[in-house]
């Protein structure tokens, strides 16, 4: 169990994985300030060298945040039978260390969310039962707010690719059909005998991307986060619950033909402290074909990647394992 206040089987933790110590602490994580002019070309580099960047100045509310946090945390506290009457996901609820349906499993509890109010309507497994009616208008709040944030971040990057619409990405995740969702983890504190039973660290949540187009990730100001550099190399980000972090997703990398890259990261659990985080997923509508842009191609070039709905993307994405490239399948020298 994730919970601690059950004892500790450690028969039960063989599949979870472990990984050396990082030696990096990475303290350049690019930081953009969305009130500076030159956010769009510090954005845009940021996502063609890393996928990855910190935003500040973002303009969502500080007490929004702190309640939020503050209402998972109360949730997650709950007695265990509790928590799984809002479970198991399918795919949306309480989850229990198991990740997703293909045998992956982490040092993690979280909640999912369905921010599609069409598909909440339509379909009873969006919804997830059991939860606070605060926690639930409290996500719905912060969605809204970190949407918003995200389509202003998207908008500024097609300005600065010079594709024409500036809206051209941030309508797929403003639109009443986008396939976007909300998770909250959290990572409890991993106790030192757990860790010393191999020397290394114990996975919270291994190594993957996300297929989405954009994800906004903002946690409480516990360690964890670690993102692959080109070369391999893992380094950890340093917390910063004021701020948020974005991820490049697969989607995005194939819109730009590979301009920009879908950075592989993971978690790694923490011996002191627990890890909350919220991370915001854009996704477009499942209908939506997803093939490089021509806006962005120069003339000539031509597509790195077979066209695909994100629909069909979505499930071979999660047919996979974790650390599996997925879009090595999508790739057109795969056919080759």
């Amino acid at each position: 169990m994730v919970v601690l206040s059950q004892p500790i089987n450690l028969d039960n933790i063989a599949q979870i994985k472990t990984c050396m110590p990082a030696s990096n602490i990475f303290t350049v994580i690019p930081v953009v300030d969305l009130a500076d002019p030159n956010a769009k070309h510090l954005i845009v580099e940021a996502c063609k060298e890393l996928g990855f960047f910190k935003v500040i100045n973002h303009g969502v509310s500080m007490e929004l945040l702190t309640k939020l946090e503050a209402e998972a945390v109360k949730f997650f506290k709950s007695p265990q039978q509790e928590k799984e009457k809002s479970g198991p996901p399918n795919p949306f609820g309480y989850g229990n260390k198991k990740i997703g349906i293909n045998g992956d499993v982490g040092w993690v509890e979280y909640l999912l969310f369905c921010t599609n109010p069409e598909v909440i309507s339509q379909n009873a497994n969006a919804v997830v039962p059991g939860i606070s009616e605060t926690l639930r208008c409290l996500v719905k709040e912060y969605v809204c707010a970190v949407r918003n944030m995200a389509c202003e971040v998207l908008e500024m990057i097609a300005d600065e690719l010079g594709m024409g619409d500036r809206e051209v990405l941030s309508r797929l995740i403003r639109d009443e059909k986008s396939d976007s969702c909300f998770r909250l983890n959290r990572y409890p504190p991993c106790p030192d005998q757990l860790q010393a039973l191999s020397g290394r660290n114990l996975i919270g949540f291994g190594e993957h991307t996300d297929p989405q187009i954009i994800s906004v990730v903002r946690s409480n100001n516990t360690s964890g986060l670690q993102i692959c550099l080109r070369d391999g190399t893992w380094v950890s980000v340093p917390p910063d619950h004021t701020s948020f972090f974005f991820n490049v997703g697969d989607s995005l990398q194939v819109m730009t033909n590979g301009r920009f890259r879908s950075v592989k990261h993971r978690v790694l659990a923490n011996s002191l402290k627990s890890r909350v985080s919220m991370i915001y997923f854009g996704g477009p509508p499942l209908s939506e074909k997803i093939t490089p842009l021509s806006s962005v191609m120069e003339e000539g070039e031509e597509s790195g990647y077979k066209e695909f709905t994100w629909s069909e993307y979505k499930k071979s994405a999660y047919k996979t394992r974790l650390g599996d490239y997925r879009l090595g399948l999508f790739e057109k020298s795969a056919a080759q």
